[in-house]
């Protein structure tokens, strides 16, 4: 079948500041887990050498699949996202024409065919699902025509909208800047997208002040000089130019971005003291953390990365934390708050996820990050209602981890997540069970690596 290409310039924006990882997924979930012969199948994206591989299974929780030989063959994708049992998307940013994003769909004879287009997608930091759409955005600078009088260019928004059904792709048709975006000069990046409704909640993260910003209204936003950049230096994302102030000078609050359609402009911004800013942070990564609970509720989380600056006053003294928003409301519920580190030494953590109800699964770091070398080891389920937080047992230990799977899936109740180790050739997907923080090793994928789980069905 002829491959229908969809290309979209930049529209403005000239280049992108921030990046994802080579290898992330989103999972929607589901709730229908009966397996009816090949008109509806898990399947798993694993690579192996230089491909990937989808692989279907009739079971997460027992079995053995493997990638020698077998599976539909892909390219390998930044980010993969199931749109519900319908289809399954390997999306690719465009940096260095890295490549083109496609989709997957089940025929009604069970196998895992590619739809008719291809897509050229500007790279991006945040990704989501609203409607029919899979949105994704990134922050960057504006074309020249937006230039000060220093000839520093302001940082806007590039928001791609991906009609899944319709198989279109386009971007945002007017200029949205992302500069003094909270009202203290400071520039934001988006961190996730969660639809309740009609409405759409984001987490706006302050990276501080562009060139732009510090010099924007006579340097009115500047409230540490002593940070403003004196020479251009770093690498990869800690990268940064002369004459830009790094990272937020306001790290003790969180925002929270509320808009009415996709169209993600004009907000109402609602601010918390309670937390720092809400995303889990890598490198060049911002790992979403607001997610709803079944009954609507919001709940954002703060690992309170900002403890990790090297300048003090960029350090928040904020623990990681909890704050909701009730289903309806569109402000932060004052009466709920949650400390995490109570009930974890002083640990944080570096990922969390939604898994039904009002559980959420976290990905926990083995050490408070006021100490160094901190990594992700450990899991955890955190229930919103109650405010507890209890570490999953039977997962394997530290000594012989090599790693979790990017984004788990979501079958009755219960999460599936894929585990590696050092003393096991290929990666398991083990189940959570989140009422009793109980772990169990499932299927076994003979693999390099799991890099999605999901589940597709045929659709007339």
């Amino acid at each position: 079948m002829k491959k229908r290409n969809l290309h979209l310039g930049l529209l403005g924006l000239s280049m992108f500041g921030l990046m994802t990882s080579c290898s992330d997924d989103y999972a929607s979930n589901n709730s229908d887990s009966n397996i009816s012969g090949s008109e509806s199948s898990f399947v798993v994206a694993a690579t192996l050498g230089e491909a990937n591989k989808l692989l279907k299974s009739e079971a997460l929780n027992s079995g053995t699949i493997s990638a020698n030989d077998n599976g539909k063959v892909t390219d390998l994708g930044t980010t993969w996202i199931y749109y519900q049992d319908k289809y399954l998307y390997r999306l690719v940013y465009n940096q260095g024409n890295a490549g083109l994003s496609s989709s997957y769909k089940m025929e009604a004879n069970g196998s895992i065919e590619e739809r008719d287009y291809t897509y050229e997608i500007p790279r991006f930091t945040a990704y989501g699902i609203y409607n029919n759409y899979i949105v994704t955005s990134s922050t960057g600078d504006l074309s020249t025509s937006y230039a000060d009088e220093n000839g520093y260019l302001p940082k806007g928004f590039l928001f791609s909208y991906l009609d899944v059904e319709n198989e279109t792709l386009r971007t945002n048709s007017e200029t949205i800047f992302s500069e003094n975006y909270l009202g203290n000069g400071e520039y934001v990046t988006l961190a996730g997208y969660v639809q309740v409704g009609s409405k759409v909640f984001s987490a706006p993260i302050p990276m501080g002040l562009s060139q732009y910003g510090v010099k924007a209204n006579n340097g009115e936003y500047v409230v540490y000089p002593e940070l403003v950049k004196t020479e251009s230096g770093g690498s990869a994302s800690s990268a940064y130019v002369e004459g830009e102030l790094q990272w937020t000078q306001h790290p003790n609050e969180a925002w929270i971005a509320i808009y009415n359609n996709i169209d993600l402009m004009n907000p109402k911004l609602i601010k918390t003291d309670k937390i720092s800013y809400a995303c889990g942070r890598y490198r060049s990564q911002y790992y979403q953390s607001i997610w709803a609970a079944d009954n609507g509720d919001i709940y954002v989380f703060s690992p309170s990365y900002a403890k990790t600056m090297t300048a003090a006053v960029q350090q928040t003294t904020l623990p990681a934390g909890v704050v909701r928003i009730k289903s309806g409301a569109e402000d932060f519920d004052a009466d709920y708050y949650c400390n995490l580190e109570e009930q974890t030494n002083g640990k944080s953590f570096l990922r969390c996820w939604h898994i039904a109800e009002d559980y959420f699964l976290m990905l926990m770091y083995d050490r408070p990050l006021t100490e160094t070398g901190f990594v992700a080891t450990e899991l955890a389920v955190f229930k919103g209602s109650t405010k507890e937080l209890n570490y999953v047992s039977g997962i394997p230990s530290a000594d012989v981890l090599s790693g979790f799977g990017n984004t788990p899936h979501v079958e009755n109740g219960k999460v599936y997540v894929s585990i590696a180790t050092t003393d096991a050739d290929q990666p398991a997907i083990y189940e959570v069970d989140p009422i009793t923080a109980v772990a169990t090793k499932g299927l076994v994928v003979e693999s390099d690596a799991v890099t999605a789980v999901g589940k597709l069905s045929y659709y007339k």
